[in-house]
């Protein structure tokens, strides 16, 4: 009786410690990959979206949100139960000339992110301390290299704390200008309601899709979570329990700094002038809500630049090394890939709207990255018994439908000279 005693403690006891990790320590892909979510690309679709149109555009943020969630877990998922990353996957599918094509499409994407990313720094660098862009760039990019060092020297882990601290900072700047500013919430509630209001609503709405599905975090998930818990066949019931909960928090974070932002500048930039730049929008925040809620603002940008570039870098090289089999090293990748920006930087092109286009970019990516992860994560063949249910699928190529369908739409449009 008493070894029978012994045996039941034991096993209660050791069935307790899983449930804890599930909450706590299997936590942290998903923000890490969540970081793209809130990236400085975000920052100016978001403002530009607000201050142009008000609250018209909400149901774009809570709709692309859904999405996100989705998209993330199946990534992650499928990066669990393969041991591969998507771009690993992809490229043991494809041939040379379509492989080479796909990675010259999905490095296009990583140029668009890190190019908002690092200007994004910049510019928050140039609003706090009057650092000239082109300087701003260049610490950005030193910086990020250094973020990038933490992962390459100490792992996953301790890049991920550093990571989530950002995020933290991030939540706190975008968001702190919410409680002080006049936001009409009944008009937030009609903004639920699916409608645009001519071509450029349009043209800033795949903005903020390609700012909140991002591309690349739907590349680079599958790798961090594969990378964080390795290829455990035996603790998969687990680590995707755990990856569910990982992705929902980080979405719900995500989100809701992304409403937040649109919400701020519904609420305060609409009568301002100049808020057509992140610098004008960042004068109009101080003069409605205040110097400190500026700041925190310019905090939080900054935040933003640094997180994000080096998350995109990983995504960059996790891109390269599955689908071209070449492993360039982290830092000298960071040191090439920040040259776009610093071009960009050092000429006369309005560095708010570089970053809207690049968002734009980001959204006709969307489709490269989602339809072969649906695909793929649908494979009974390759995913066994944790392939994606029936209902689970069909809502998965109804995301992939509606995306492609507003691409078109935005394609049609910029041809046509509306946008």
């Amino acid at each position: 009786m008493t070894a029978e005693s012994s045996t039941r403690s034991a096993s209660a006891s050791a069935a307790t410690p899983p449930k804890r990790r599930v909450r706590t320590w299997l936590w942290g892909p998903a923000f890490v990959a969540a970081i793209a979510y809130v990236d400085p690309g975000n920052v100016a679709a978001n403002l530009t979206a607000g201050a142009r149109f008000g609250y018209l555009l909400v149901w774009v943020l809570v709709g692309a949100n859904v999405m996100a969630l989705l998209v993330q877990y199946l990534s992650a998922k499928t990066g669990l139960v393969t041991g591969r990353s998507l771009p690993e996957l992809l490229g043991g599918r494809l041939r040379r000339g379509p492989r080479i094509a796909f990675w010259l499409q999905a490095e296009l994407v990583a140029a668009a992110t890190d190019l908002a990313e690092v200007i994004g720094g910049a510019i928050a660098l140039h609003i706090l301390f009057g650092i000239p862009l082109l300087w701003g760039g260049v610490i950005v990019g030193v910086v990020s290299m250094l973020l990038l060092s933490v992962q390459s020297r100490h792992g996953q882990r301790p890049f991920e704390f550093v990571v989530m601290g950002l995020l933290l900072i991030i939540t706190i700047g975008f968001m702190a200008g919410l409680f002080v500013s006049d936001v009409s919430w009944g008009s937030a509630a009609e903004g639920l309601l699916p409608r645009f209001q001519g071509s450029e609503s349009v043209l800033l709405a795949a903005s903020m899709l390609g700012a909140t599905v991002m591309p690349h975090a739907i590349y680079v998930h599958s790798a961090l979570a594969r990378d964080r818990h390795g290829h455990q066949p035996d603790e998969l019931p687990r680590l995707l329990s755990a990856t569910r909960w990982d992705v929902t928090a980080s979405m719900i974070v995500a989100g809701a700094v992304n409403i937040a932002m649109l919400l701020l500048a519904a609420a305060s930039l609409q009568e301002a002038t100049g808020t057509d730049s992140i610098e004008g929008a960042h004068a109009a925040i101080s003069s409605t809500l205040g110097p400190l809620v500026g700041t925190l603002f310019a905090i939080g940008l900054l935040a933003s630049g640094l997180a994000s570039t080096s998350v995109g870098c990983y995504a960059g090289a996790t891109i390269m090394s599955g689908l071209l089999k070449v492993r360039v090293p982290m830092l000298a990748r960071r040191a090439i890939t920040l040259i776009p920006a610093l071009v960009i930087l050092a000429t006369d092109v309005n560095p708010t709207w570089a970053l809207v286009i690049s968002q734009v970019v980001l959204s006709l990516g969307i489709p490269f990255a989602l339809a072969p992860l649906v695909k793929l994560s649908g494979d009974r063949a390759l995913m066994g018994r944790y392939t994606n249910k029936p209902a689970l699928q069909i809502v998965a190529w109804i995301v992939v439908a509606l995306i492609v369908a507003l691409n078109v739409a935005l394609i049609v449009l910029t041809l046509g000279g509306f946008a």
